[in-house]
């Protein structure tokens, strides 16, 4: 998978009928069952976990604590830390690269959302995408939306029902639509 991600992070566009484009779909389709089966039922964190592990072919590590229902459209390309906490109903779409960095907390229905559609009609099914960020420490609120190729800053906040769509420095406290800085923290 990482040798995908790289080739994706080398262009500007995906188009329908690239071969790339048709690689991700088989992907996509496959982490589709996974997806189903981690939400259907009960299931112990340490359960859920072994989930993920297959979701994203990495190891998580125990520290890591998801709440479900948990939505990922690709699944290859999250990198978690440690002392991660998930809460429901997140979304992410994670084809262009998601990492998680130690110690964030994510709030219910956050969106991180690594995929664009291009802008020009003639080749709008196509895709562009940017990584998301997020380093030590972060607190995303409930109900917020992070657009491709942000980076939240280290203890930084970013307040409930906020879109992001640019970088956030760190130790601050940003909110609304387009998110701001409305507070520095004193570290």
């Amino acid at each position: 998978m990482k040798k995908l991600l790289e080739r994706i992070k080398e262009i500007d566009e995906i188009l329908v009928g690239d071969e790339i484009f048709e690689e991700i779909h088989i992907i996509k389709e496959e982490n589709e069952k996974l997806i189903c089966e981690i939400n259907n039922g009960y299931k112990t964190n340490e359960e859920r976990l072994k989930f993920l592990e297959k979701i994203t072919g990495k190891e998580i590590d125990k520290s890591v604590v998801i709440s479900l229902p948990f939505q990922t459209d690709f699944g290859k390309h999250i990198t978690f830390g440690k002392n991660i906490f998930i809460n429901k109903e997140a979304m992410f779409t994670d084809l262009g690269g998601i990492t998680i960095e130690d110690n964030v907390l994510l709030g219910p229905r956050v969106s991180l959302i690594t995929v664009n559609h291009i802008i020009d009609p003639i080749k709008r099914r196509g895709l562009t995408t940017g990584e998301i960020f997020i380093k030590r420490n972060a607190w995303i609120g409930a109900g917020v939306t992070i657009l491709a190729g942000v980076t939240i800053g280290e203890n930084s906040i970013v307040a409930a029902n906020s879109t992001v769509t640019k970088d956030v420095p760190d130790n601050v406290i940003v909110a609304g639509t387009p998110a701001k800085i409305i507070k520095k923290l004193k570290i």
